[in-house]
């Protein structure tokens, strides 16, 4: 038996944009609609004219939220109908010189996209760098950083950028069952290395925020598209700052190695001695999954005692790194 496996909406939807701008870029006249129709593979899944019609505004919308310069004109004063090309002085880019710490910046960037969605886009784009002889330097041995933003990063920003109600569960700082949320998405914000996600949350009526690394499985995208949009004045970035700011404070007990962790006991409030060569630390923080971030570098020489979501969270964090090895 023979499995072939189709591609998504998504997938052909990219494809014929791709094939629409290769064809008028390859195009000193411009083309009519019908003409478009004939010569872009795509177009012909279209069962009538009406629904061409539909199919080409959305990918010439489309073409002009990316920036393409879209052309709309006549070859000759007698032609009815105008038509469309892409002019390549508008469309090619300047070369591209980067300084030396410049181009280290880019190396960087690209190594701190941790899942797997992102981090392949993101190597490509550094091997074209490397190809137009753009030299971007090693970083210095054990230093990886990285954001996470997880596997939900890439159906969200699609419902961001769609305007899609999205569905998922999520677990809120205190533990717990996670519960469904149903989203108005408005945008994927990244601050102090985490990803959040801000929008209408529809079972509380009320301006929410998410931290990616809580939702559980897969988000769903429901409805159609253009039904969310966001409203005016609404300053996602600074929801999500104020969000941070406001987080409660929790205090966690943390040991630590004599004579170690210098990091750490900068963040304590106090420092006792316990026993067998250790400390203890009382230490402040609003998220448990950020202090297991604070933690975690320091490896045997620290271990969260209190409370039970600190430890949990590092728990986590170490079966999924120990996995990862695996």
């Amino acid at each position: 038996m023979r499995v072939v496996a189709w591609p998504t909406m998504a997938a052909r939807r990219t494809e014929r944009l791709l094939n629409l701008i290769i064809c008028l870029l390859h195009t000193r006249s411009y083309l009519t609609a019908e003409r478009i129709r004939e010569l872009v593979q795509g177009y012909d899944e279209a069962p009538t004219d009406e629904a061409f019609k539909r199919m080409f505004e959305r990918d010439k919308e489309d073409l002009r939220d990316l920036g393409i310069p879209l052309e709309t004109g006549t070859n000759s004063a007698f032609d009815d109908d105008p038509g469309y090309r892409i002019a390549r002085r508008d469309y090619a880019l300047p070369d591209i010189t980067l300084e030396p710490g410049e181009a280290t910046a880019v190396g960087l960037a690209v190594r701190m996209w941790s899942s797997a969605a992102m981090g392949e886009p993101a190597t490509r784009a550094l091997r074209k760098l490397e190809a137009i002889g753009v030299e971007v330097a090693p970083l210095p041995e054990g230093l990886q950083p990285r954001v996470e933003s997880g596997s939900a990063f890439p159906r969200l920003a699609e419902a961001v950028h769609d305007g899609r109600v999205v569905t998922f569960d999520y677990r809120t700082a205190g533990g717990g069952e996670p519960a469904q949320r149903t989203v108005e998405p408005w945008g994927v914000v990244c601050w102090r290395g985490r990803w959040y996600l801000v929008g209408h949350d529809r079972d509380r009526d009320a301006t929410r925020v998410f931290r990616l690394s809580r939702l559980i499985g897969a988000p769903k995208l429901v409805g159609p598209k253009g039904a969310v949009r966001r409203p005016e004045g609404v300053d996602v970035a600074g929801l999500v700052e104020a969000y941070d700011a406001a987080a409660p404070s929790n205090v966690a007990q943390v040991q630590v190695r004599s004579g170690r962790c210098l990091g750490l006991r900068r963040l304590a409030r106090s420092s006792t001695p316990a026993a067998d060569g250790w400390d203890e630390l009382t230490i402040s923080y609003g998220d448990a999954e950020r202090l297991a971030d604070q933690v975690l570098p320091f490896g045997s020489d620290a271990v969260v005692r209190a409370p039970d979501e600190a430890v949990e969270a590092v728990v986590r964090r170490l079966r999924a790194l120990a996995g990862d090895a695996a």
